[in-house]
């Protein structure tokens, strides 16, 4: 007899997810703890704190940079035009409908000429957000299915998932900083340490390979969770999880080959992952369809 499985709430779903996404960056930030702490007992304290100070600096400005032009960015790299209201009347107004459903201002449109079935959101806030959709996803998709995917691209807008994503990225760039330093750093010292000290010396090389692998798949696992978050939060402005399901179902059947025009940092933004990869910022389509139907 097949088992029946337990509804789930959409709200429930966005709530636990953004829990799962904070719990996540706190694993982060105590990575970043912790590897500053071994490095400190492994020099002088002063040293870290001197690494520490240049990988902010550095972290943050290249991120910042990056935050404020991110929707430019985005458009840019994947080669999108502005969309006409004259050209794409349904793109706009599937839009319009969600922008008062959601209470979100009205993003720009770019459509991005590619066959697969796609799209992102980009933007520091929603009053400086874009919603970019393939030419493939206009042709392919029916008017609900498309509408469920803008929605998810909105969601992403409303829950500020760039904010989050630029948080992470900061936090992880200072820790591979902080690493490639020590590491390098091993060259240069004078070899004369007590048996503490090189107790923490090897303890800190272990971390310093280690920690950017685990803080890196740490953020793909957020990023995962950013993903189900949207999908829930399009249900909230839609009412209508099948429209998300039947498009997700058709990028699942669709044989196009991986995208070569979109470089990995912009393929996070998307609504499916362009390539095609194992090792993925998006979660299975199939867990995807199964939490909708069950929503």
């Amino acid at each position: 007899m097949e088992q029946i499985q337990k509804r789930l709430d959409f709200r429930d779903e966005i709530s636990k997810n953004k829990w799962k996404s904070f719990g996540l960056i706190v694993l982060v930030f105590l990575v970043l703890v912790v590897l500053g702490y071994v490095i400190s007992m492994a020099f002088e304290p002063g040293y870290f704190f001197i690494i520490l100070i240049f990988s902010i600096i550095f972290s943050i400005s290249y991120i910042l940079i990056s935050y404020y032009n991110s929707a430019r960015i985005a458009v840019l790299s994947v080669g999108a035009k502005k969309a006409s209201r004259n050209d794409y009347p349904d793109y706009y107004r599937l839009v319009e409908g969600l922008t008062l459903a959601s209470g979100l201002p009205m993003p720009e449109l770019f459509v991005m000429p590619s066959k697969q079935i796609n799209a992102f959101a980009s933007g520091r806030d929603p009053q400086h957000a874009v919603v970019c959709v393939t030419r493939g996803s206009l042709e392919k998709l029916e008017r609900r299915e498309l509408e469920g995917v803008l929605a998810h691209e909105l969601s992403h807008i409303a829950n500020y998932d760039i904010r989050y994503v630029t948080l992470v990225a900061v936090m992880v760039g200072m820790i591979a900083i902080i690493s490639e330093i020590f590491l390098r750093s091993l060259w240069f010292s004078n070899g004369d340490r007590d048996k503490k000290n090189g107790v923490f010396i090897v303890i800190g090389i272990v971390l310093a390979i280690l920690a950017p692998i685990i803080v890196q798949l740490v953020q793909l696992s957020i990023s995962r969770k950013r993903e189900y978050a949207a999908d829930a939060s399009a249900v909230k402005f839609t009412r209508y999880p099948e429209g998300l399901i039947k498009a997700l179902t058709k990028i699942k059947g669709d044989v196009i080959e991986p995208e070569k025009k979109v470089s990995k940092a912009v393929a996070p933004l998307f609504f499916a992952n362009p390539f095609k990869g194992l090792t993925s910022t998006h979660p299975p389509i199939e867990d995807r369809i199964s939490k909708l139907k069950r929503m």
